[in-house]
C-alpha cells in the first residue's frame, strides 16, 4: 500500500455491493477516508419487471470491511433518486470531513427492456441516474475541490455506452440495453466535456467502465451466463489510476478496466492493497471499439 490517498476525502456513491464496495475498499487502502452511500442502512430492494428482489450488501458491511482492513470509512443513507438527499449529500460529507477530494459517480439502475416495451418509468430513472446524478453531485463537488486546488471525479461507464460492433450480435437484438447504453454514452461525452471545463482548475474527470462486465448482486440477472466477465480488482485498480495524477497529465480518459492497466502495465492489487494480482489480457471478443489506451 502507497498511501497515494492519505489525508484525502472519497465519495462513492453506491458503494454498499458490488463495484461501488470494491471502489471504496481499494481507495480505502491507499489511505482515503470513504463516504459509504446507499439508499439507506438497510439491503436495498430491486424490482424489476415488476418483481422484487432483496440484494445482498449494506453501507455498514462495506464500512466494516474498510476498517477490518485498517482503512477509515463512514456511512450516509441517500436516495439519489430524491432531489433533495441528492442535492445535500456532498455537504453532508464536507460537513463531516472538512473536504471532498474525490468523487466516484457509481450508483446506478438498470431494468432491460426492448424500446417497444419499456415503460416510461423506466426510461425517467435510468436518465435520472446516469445524467442528471452525475450532474448535480459534479456541480456541488467542482467548488470544493477549486478551492481545495485540486480533485478527481470518475464516472462509472460501460462498454455498452460504445456503438455495437457489426454484425450485431444475438445479445445486442433481444438484450434490451438500448437506454441503459444511451444514458452511459452520454455520460461519456459528459466527462470528456467537463473534463475541458474543469482541466485549469486541477480537477481531473475520467470514465472508467469494464472491458466486459462485472457480475455484481444488481447485475447478475441482466448478465447472459454464457456473457464473458472480470474480476472487479481491475476496475477498481483502473478508477485508483484516475485519482491522483495533475489533471494536465490524466484527464478526458474513457479507460475500460482490463483495456488499460494492460495498455499501461498498471501494476493491479487485491482490494485491501497487499496483494498484486497478475496481468490480464482483455478478451478477444472485447468492443473492438475500446481504445485501449483510454484516449
Amino acid at each position: 500500500m502507497s498511501g497515494i490517498l492519505s489525508g484525502k476525502t472519497a465519495l462513492v456513491t453506491g458503494s454498499s455491493r458490488g463495484i461501488g464496495r470494491a471502489v471504496a475498499q481499494r481507495l480505502a487502502a491507499e489511505g482515503a477516508t470513504v463516504a459509504v452511500t446507499a439508499r439507506s442502512y438497510q439491503p436495498s430492494v430491486s424490482t424489476r419487471a415488476g418483481k422484487d428482489a432483496e440484494l445482498p450488501g449494506t453501507i455498514g458491511e462495506t464500512v466494516e470491511l474498510i476498517e477490518a482492513s485498517g482503512g477509515m470509512a463512514f456511512g450516509i443513507a441517500c436516495d439519489l433518486e430524491i432531489a433533495g438527499q441528492r442535492a445535500s449529500l456532498v455537504d453532508q460529507v464536507v460537513e463531516r470531513t472538512g473536504r471532498l477530494d474525490i468523487l466516484v459517480n457509481n450508483a446506478g439502475y438498470a431494468d432491460y427492456s426492448i424500446i417497444e416495451d419499456m415503460p416510461m418509468e423506466t426510461f425517467d430513472r435510468t436518465v435520472e441516474h446516469y445524467v442528471r446524478t452525475p450532474f448535480v453531485l459534479t456541480q456541488k463537488a467542482v467548488p470544493h475541490m477549486r478551492r481545495q486546488g485540486a480533485g478527481w471525479i470518475v464516472n462509472i461507464g460501460s462498454v455498452t455506452g460504445l456503438a455495437p460492433a457489426r454484425p450485431y450480435r444475438d445479445y445486442n437484438k433481444t438484450s434490451g440495453d438500448v437506454v441503459y447504453a444511451s444514458m452511459k454514452a452520454a455520460l461519456h461525452r459528459f466527462t470528456q466535456g467537463v473534463a475541458a471545463e474543469l482541466l485549469d482548475s486541477n480537477i481531473a474527470v475520467n470514465v472508467v467502465g469494464p472491458s466486459s462486465a462485472v457480475r455484481t448482486p444488481g447485475a447478475a440477472s441482466l448478465i447472459p451466463d454464457t456473457f464473458p466477465t472480470e474480476p472487479v480488482e481491475y476496475l477498481a485498480e483502473t478508477v485508483l489510476a484516475m485519482c491522483h495524477l495533475p489533471a494536465v497529465e490524466r484527464t478526458g480518459l474513457v479507460a475500460f478496466s482490463l483495456h488499460y492497466p494492460w495498455s499501461h502495465r498498471l501494476t493491479v492489487h487485491s482490494l485491501d492493497g497487499t496483494t498484486t494480482l497478475p496481468p490480464l489480457e482483455p478478451p478477444a471478443n472485447a468492443n473492438p471499439n475500446i481504445l485501449p489506451l483510454g484516449l
